[in-house]
């Protein structure tokens, strides 16, 4: 299992600007040794903010956007277009801005009559599609894997409790989730314990008590933010408030922009 590592930016804004330049050169980085990337998106008001920044930012033409798979953590299971959607807010803020090619780029799917566990089955299908023999077969190993962080601990829609938290299934449907809208499709664990990277950000004085919750003692069925771990590095970016409550010995210096070890 990967080390934790805690970086703590002064507020919001600049938590946004760091994470986007962090992401910016992660994604070069990767792409100058394998030619091709991956990264699983989080909606929110942060995982927004940060792909904002990312399309505001002169150095997100050093990415090859052509050659970037991008998916997503969760959704809103909602008709397609749906303002609450996930991929509607990430869409805006930054893929409708750069040339991407659709044909890489697999959001989850919308509301369109059918039951969520089929929309469930259908995205475990495509991550299954795509994945090579270094994810077990069932998903690709992605190289960044964004997430946000609920006040209740919860990220994707892994809420504390519920029967998805410790589903085997790469991807599962959500019913009756404690915030709305009550259905929902999310990657699992597993599927997110492949990813090389999983990064954790999170802001505001809201997100203090689950992050030290996370970090500390917490029986992870408490606090599922505890078990999301990336398989070469966990890295939990935070702003000053949202750090507030965490034993120091968690924090880290601000580490190297270097590449995942291992095989692709």
């Amino acid at each position: 299992m990967s080390s934790v590592a805690v970086v703590v930016h002064r507020d919001a804004p600049l938590l946004a600007r760091a994470v986007a330049a962090r992401l910016i050169t992660r994604l070069v980085d990767v792409q100058a040794e394998y030619g091709e990337a991956s990264v699983v998106l989080t909606g929110g008001g942060v995982g927004t903010s940060v792909l904002a920044e990312v399309a505001h930012s002169p150095a997100r033409e050093a990415v090859d956007w052509q050659r970037l798979d991008v998916w997503w953590g969760d959704e809103r299971y909602l008709p397609p277009g749906h303002e609450e959607r996930n991929e509607t807010s990430t869409r805006a803020a930054l893929l409708d801005t750069v040339a991407l090619d659709p044909d890489r780029v697999h959001p989850m799917p919308a509301d369109d009559g059918a039951e969520a566990e089929q929309a469930a089955e259908a995205y475990a299908a495509a991550l299954h599609a795509a994945a090579r023999p270094e994810g077990g077969g069932r998903v690709p190993a992605f190289d960044v894997l964004l997430l946000g962080l609920g006040e209740d601990g919860h990220v994707a829609s892994l809420f504390p409790g519920m029967p998805a938290l410790d589903d085997e299934r790469a991807v599962v449907a959500v019913r009756d989730a404690p915030k709305p809208p009550p259905i929902r499709l999310t990657l699992t664990l597993p599927t997110i314990r492949t990813a090389r990277e999983v990064w954790v950000v999170a802001a505001g004085e809201g997100k203090a008590e689950a992050a030290r919750l996370a970090l500390g003692d917490a029986a992870p069925a408490q606090v599922p933010a505890a078990r999301a771990r990336g398989r070469d590095r966990t890295l939990w970016l935070l702003d000053r408030v949202a750090a507030a409550a965490i034993e120091t010995a968690h924090f880290a210096s601000q580490p190297m922009m270097g590449r995942s070890s291992g095989k692709r």
